[in-house]
Parts: structure tokens; C-alpha cells; sequence
């Protein structure tokens, strides 16, 4: 099926007619693209809700386990970089294809080292883990970058933060289930399983998923029969994709604007980590919450549902508000972020403590979706958008795995007293840098084209 050229309405931010068929063709390739990208965050976001049990099995110290997170964090970064070069030349569909293999693997190995119960077998596994999901943003982005109109990539990247977030919120439900037993189709009692489930079960949603998207989904509209639907946007009209390596390296990397969005998205990762990787754990040893509690399951389905909330809110408001301009917006959140952690780091109780991580996870998760898939696409556009990502995204868990491997030692020694003001810094380097590049209207700088 082919089309012809979309027709634009002659005011600014006048919607796009799109030709009969596109946006259902697009809502098959976007569904099963998130798809498995929420599964690729069952398999990350796994190890938080099996931190404690792991722990207690074998005798493993807060900084053991915040080694074993902070190698996936470390090796994720390296695979941005390196996957996402890799990617805007292989094309989304096949990095998202390699990485799910991978995840899959590990996935099932991280399982199965439970029966040797060695820290550097872990910590191994965890991180051929980190690289092979390193495939998935930039694969993600790729695909989604030649399928919307650089107007909607705000809202798009809100969206990539649902599907983000419907992973995390789906294993919240999943793993209690699983540590605790349950009851099967009203049928068939399970028994509580041990936590190395809480790794084979998503292993098997990602293999699911990774075969609907090697059957239903296209890199490009042109390979779906769609010719010339944004024409007239400047990284739209070559109807090539895939950009060149080298040039790409040299324009990215020589965009200033890439490093700084970077460095702010380094704090995003710091925070954005702590709260994910530890809440779990802080609401069991601190306030002694079962996670089959109400308490707990509230926060656990509050967490990942405001953080879809609050990245789909802030592209919006870019989008609409802003002309797609990404840094003011970001700034602003960061300021939130402060005054939220501040004021989490007064309250007591787990009621209030539930309200603070909610809260925090809330504005982490709209600077998230901004810096991360929004900004790289507007600076790489579709031939770059994954090295953008790649080399944005990568600052985020290097930021992260260092933030997360000085907490584990900081909890070791003072247990969770300076656990909120741990974060501050963060958020005001955050707001200072977005604020510096926020008068600027473009973010392609010396390497956009």
C-alpha cells in the first residue's frame, strides 16, 4: 500500500492528515515495539523486588548487591554508546531483536546461578544482561523516529515511558505473587516459588513478545508501503534511515548540546535509581512491610503509574507549550524535584514515606522521558537518533551506578538515615544545567545538519 504526501494545515501546530491506514499501521508497529520493550524492563526491574531474598540467602552487604545493580547500570552505559552507532546503521528492528536474545539468556542464567550462590557469578551475568538490553532504547527510538513527526515526539516519548513504566508496574504485581503463592485461574493452587522465578518468568514474556515483533513490525514507513508522510521535516526527507557511522560519530559527538543534556541526564539516573533499585527494600527493613501488604502494593503501583503520568504530562507540555523545546521544561521539573526531595527527607511513618517515593519517582520520571528519547530525537533526527540516545543515555547509568554504588556503602555504614538527602545534589545540578541551555531554541548545535 502506498501513499502520497500528507497534507499540512497552514497554521502552526495545525494537525498532520495522515493517509488512510497510517495510524493503524503505526499503533500495530508502536504496540508491539512497547511491547517488548516493557518486557525488557521485566527483566531489569526484576532485581529490586528480589534484593532482600538474595541478601538473606546468601549473606550478601547492601554494597554486595549495589555491585551486582551497579555492573548492569555500567555495562548498560557502555552498550549505549556502542549499540546505538551499531544501531542507527543495523536498524531498530534487529537491535531490538539481538537484545532480547540476550536478555532472555541472562536472564534465565541469573536464575540459575542461584545454585552456585557466587557474588562474581552474579555480577557477571547482570552485566552481559546491562549490555544486551543496551540494544533496546536505541532500537526503540530508531524505529520510532522515522514513524512520528518531530511535533510529537514529546507526547511519543511520554508514551515510551508508559511502556516503560507498565513493565515495572506489572512486575510489582507479579513478583509477591510469585514469593508468596497464589491461586491460578481460580483453579490451581501455586506454591511461593523461590525468587530465581521472578527471573525465568519474564525470560518467557520477552521471548513471547520478541517473535510478535520479528512478524509485525517495520523499521520504517516506507518498508510498510507509507512514501513521503512528513515530507518537508529536514529528517524526514531522505528517504534513507540509516546514517552513515562515521558521520554520524563525528555529529553527534561534536554537539554540545548532546553532553550537556548528558550530564543533567546523569543526575536523572542517579535519582531515578535509587528510589527504583531501593524502595522495595527500604519499605521491608524500615517500616517492615510485607510485600503482599496494602501499603506496599500501593506504592508499588503508584510508582510506575505517576511516572508514566508524569513523562506523558511533561512531553505535552513541551510539544504544546513549549514549540517541542525540551530544557525549560526540564529545568522546571528539576526545581519540583528539589523541593519534593527536601521535603520527603522530613517525613516519618510509611504513609508519609509511601507519599515522598511516589512523589519523587513523579517528577525523576518526566525529566526522564524528556532527556532521554525526546532530546535525542530532536538532535539526531532519524538517521542519528539512536548514537543521540545512545551517547545520551549512557551518562544517565554511568551516573547511576556510581550514585549507587556510594549509597550502598553509605547504607552499610549509616543504615537509611541520610537515605533522601543523599539525592539533593542532584536535582540542583539538574536544574542549573538545563537552565543554561534553555534560551535555545534548536538543540542540532555545531553537529546538526
Amino acid at each position: 500500500m502506498s501513499s502520497s504526501s500528507a497534507t499540512r494545515g497552514g497554521k502552526r501546530g495545525s494537525p498532520l492528515e495522515l493517509p488512510r491506514g497510517y495510524r493503524a499501521r503505526r499503533g500495530l508497529n508502536w504496540g508491539v515495539v512497547g511491547l517488548l520493550y516493557t518486557s525488557f524492563y521485566m527483566c531489569r526491574y526484576n532485581l529490586p523486588l528480589a534484593n532482600k531474598s538474595i541478601a538473606d540467602e546468601f549473606g550478601f552487604s547492601k554494597s554486595d548487591m549495589s555491585d551486582i545493580i551497579s555492573t548492569q547500570l555500567y555495562a548498560y552505559a557502555i552498550g549505549q554508546v556502542v549499540n546505538g552507532l551499531l544501531t542507527d546503521k543495523l536498524g531498530g528492528k534487529k537491535a531490538m531483536l539481538i537484545g532480547a536474545a540476550g536478555t532472555v539468556l541472562m536472564n534465565l542464567a541469573f536464575g540459575a546461578a542461584s545454585f552456585a550462590s557466587m557474588l562474581g557469578l552474579f555480577m557477571l551475568i547482570r552485566g552481559i544482561d546491562g549490555y544486551a538490553q543496551s540494544f533496546g532504547a536505541p532500537g526503540f527510538i530508531k524505529i520510532n523516529a522515522s514513524w512520528f513527526s518531530t511535533k510529537e515526539r514529546g507526547t511519543f516519548a511520554g508514551i515510551f515511558g508508559f511502556m516503560i513504566n507498565l513493565g515495572r508496574l506489572f512486575n510489582n504485581w507479579l513478583a509477591p505473587s510469585l514469593l508468596a503463592g497464589f491461586v491460578f485461574l481460580g483453579m490451581w493452587h501455586v506454591p511461593p516459588l523461590h525468587w530465581r522465578w521472578l527471573f525465568w518468568v519474564p525470560a518467557g514474556i520477552a521471548t513471547i513478545a520478541a517473535i510478535g515483533l520479528a512478524i509485525f513490525v517495520k523499521d520504517t514507513p516506507e518498508e510498510a508501503g507509507f512514501h513521503g508522510i512528513y515530507k518537508g521535516e529536514a529528517d524526514h526527507d531522505d528517504a534513507n534511515a540509516r546514517g552513515d557511522m562515521m558521520e554520524t560519530f563525528k555529529r553527534i559527538v561534536t554537539n554540545k548540546f548532546v553532553w550537556i543534556i548528558a550530564a543533567a541526564y546523569s543526575c536523572t539516573g542517579a535519582v531515578r535509581q535509587t528510589v527504583d533499585q531501593w524502595f522495595p527494600r527500604y519499605l521491608q527493613e524500615v517500616h517492615h512491610l510485607d510485600m503482599k501488604s496494602a501499603t506496599f502494593q500501593w506504592v508499588a503501583f503508584l510508582i510506575p503509574f505517576v511516572a508514566s503520568a508524569g513523562s506523558l504530562i511533561s512531553g505535552i507540555i513541551s510539544d504544546r507549550f513549549f514549540d517541542g523545546r525540551r530544557a525549560p521544561v526540564a529545568m522546571g521539573i528539576y526545581l519540583i524535584e528539589l523541593v519534593v526531595i527536601v521535603i520527603a527527607a522530613q517525613m516519618k511513618g510509611p504513609t508519609a514515606i509511601a507519599i515522598a517515593f511516589v512523589a519523587i519517582s513523579f517528577t525523576v520520571n518526566s525529566t526522564h522521558s524528556l532527556l532521554g528519547p525526546a532530546a535525542a530525537m530532536d538532535i539526531g533526527g532519524r538517521k542519528m537518533a539512536a548514537f543521540a540516545s545512545g551517547c545520551i543515555n549512557s551518562f544517565q547509568y554511568v551516573g547511576a551506578g556510581l550514585a549507587i554504588q556510594v549509597l550502598g556503602r553509605v547504607l552499610d555504614t549509616t543504615g537509611y538515615t541520610y537515605f533522601f538527602y543523599y539525592m539533593i545534589p542532584f536535582a540542583i545540578v539538574g536544574a542549573i544545567l538545563m537552565y543554561s541551555i534553555s534560551h535555545h531554541t534548536s538543540l542540532k548545535g555545531a553537529g546538526g545538519h
